[in-house]
């Protein structure tokens, strides 16, 4: 739709033009939407039976909304999205400051103009996407940047005192009249800049500096918070949470599938990066898991939440590491190694809160901890569990077990070091000289090619590691694969039963 060509009042009136509030234009474009079987909020995944719904039902409601969630839940989004339920273009009275409808004029500015041009007042059309006003609340948010001050400025240039309506200069809520407002984490927002929305919220009056002013500002607010009893920054006061009539609460992916669907929708890999570096379902599904696993762990503040943008990071991270391995080998094409999630370490440390354990593990450790346990838990999607190998101590279970040649070939004094920037065909190279390794890929996987079997045979070893069936250390360069009692024994310390069955990760 283009611009309409109305640019008078007189115009508009001829034209039949009907103005409607804006939740009542949101509530028609939605019913709309929903007729034809449009989706109401794209990119957004894994809220299709539950957020959404809710969502949908509040705005048929005509309500105001409280998102509720950790960080990383697509709050802020969905409420972006929320424009695309607006008409595409309304008229305005030109030179407004609160986008006045031209037939229903609510500042002193637009009904003098009215008074003085009638019919021929001029109108501009805005775009929905000037419809949007958004504020992060902070402790230093002050009244006057949310509803508005009297204006010194204006005062001197106009000539006017302090008693004139005009010197006042409105503040982004006014200016975001006939569209949405946004207000990303009320909690932080002081409890007496929250008590001055009372008003806006319920009765449509704004008050400026001794100004009682009867304004109804056609607005929708969304607000958007960490879950109250989650946060020691602050609280929603009570009065303003009862004022906004329907509260939604958001959720991380609950399962695997759906965080994967998001991560690649989100993650920003360039075309280079693409055509240079293959990454399989694997390595992605045990960068998924990482998050689940931080979400479980004891080590981790869960009042904080581990936000989607741990997997995205870490997935852009995963490229980088095998790109940048391949630049530096002079190698055209690579895939992203189990080895190559060491880098990811960084997109790890730097997205968790840990509580007072994780504080004195050290969160180096606690990341590594999480990679292992994500390798745990990935590897039994894969392969035999070894912890149901480990309690059986018959002889037929040893005889059963599928393990038993590559941990004969450690028992016997060998080890396996593999380089961080070793190229791929000398990788592969170390890998066949493990006993039994590339037999028990091909057992499980008969249709894997070379590149996809070396894979899943380095996985193999991590996941043999993770259980405490060899020995793996990380060093500068490299990873070393050892049998774990001789690994003990060369590093001469007395293990607790506990630290035998912990995370090799040392």
């Amino acid at each position: 739709m283009s611009i309409p060509k109305i640019k008078t009042l007189g115009e508009l009136k001829k034209s039949g033009y009907q103005p409607k509030s804006v939740k009542d234009e949101i509530r028609k474009n939605l019913i709309c939407k929903l007729q034809k079987n449009e989706s109401t909020f794209n990119g957004i995944i894994g809220y299709e039976e539950t957020v959404i719904p809710d969502v949908e039902r509040a705005l048929l409601s005509r309500h105001n909304i409280l998102f509720l969630g950790l960080r990383g839940q697509a709050k802020t989004r969905m409420a972006r999205q929320m424009i695309e339920l607006l008409d595409e273009y309304v008229p305005v009275i030109e030179g407004s400051e609160i986008n006045d409808d031209p037939l229903n004029p609510i500042s002193r500015h637009a009904k003098d103009i009215l008074a003085e041009y009638g019919d021929a007042t001029p109108i501009n059309w805005i775009h929905r996407s000037e419809r949007y006003g958004e504020k992060l609340a902070t402790p230093d948010v002050s009244v006057a940047d949310l509803i508005g001050d009297i204006d010194p400025i204006k005062a001197a240039n106009l000539r006017l005192n302090f008693a004139d309506e005009r010197v006042i200069h409105y503040g982004i809520i006014p200016r975001s009249n006939r569209g949405i407002f946004v207000i990303n984490e009320i909690p932080d927002l002081q409890a007496r800049i929250q008590v001055a929305l009372f008003n806006i919220l319920e009765e449509g009056d704004v008050q400026i500096r001794g100004f009682k002013l009867r304004m109804p500002l056609d607005i929708v607010f969304v607000f958007t918070a960490n879950p109250e009893d989650y946060t020691n920054r602050g609280s929603i006061v009570t009065p303003l949470k009862d004022r906004i009539e329907s509260q939604i609460l958001t959720h991380y992916p609950k399962t695997i599938d759906t965080a994967l669907t998001i991560t690649e929708q989100e993650a920003d890999i360039l075309h280079d990066q693409k055509s240079k570096v293959q990454i399989s379902d694997l390595v992605k599904r045990l960068i998924e898991q990482i998050s689940f696993e931080a979400r479980a762990s004891e080590l981790v503040d869960k009042k904080s939440g581990v936000s989607a943008r741990l997997s995205i990071s870490a997935f852009e991270n995963a490229i980088s590491s095998a790109e940048r391995r391949a630049i530096i080998n002079k190698e055209n094409a690579t895939q992203v190694w189990i080895s190559d999630m060491i880098g990811l370490i960084p997109s790890i440390t730097g997205k968790i809160e840990l509580v007072y354990e994780g504080e004195q593990e050290g969160p180096y450790q606690v990341a590594m901890n999480l990679l292992d346990k994500a390798i745990r838990s990935q590897f039994i999607q894969y392969f035999p569990n070894p912890e149901t190998l480990k309690k059986k101590r018959n002889q037929q279970a040893a005889e059963e077990n599928p393990y038993r040649s590559i941990q004969s070939w450690f028992d016997k004094g060998n080890s396996l070091n593999l380089l961080f920037h070793t190229k791929d065909a000398d990788k592969i190279q170390q890998l066949y000289k493990v006993d039994g390794l590339h037999a028990l890929v091909k057992k499980y996987f008969k249709q894997a090619n070379e590149k996809e079997a070396a894979l899943l045979m380095e996985f193999v070893l991590h996941g043999l590691a993770a259980f405490s069936m060899i020995s793996k250390k990380i060093l500068e360069s490299r990873i070393e694969f050892k049998d774990l009692m001789g690994s003990m024994l060369g590093n001469a310390t007395s293990f607790t039963d506990d630290e035998l069955e912990s995370d090799d990760f040392n």
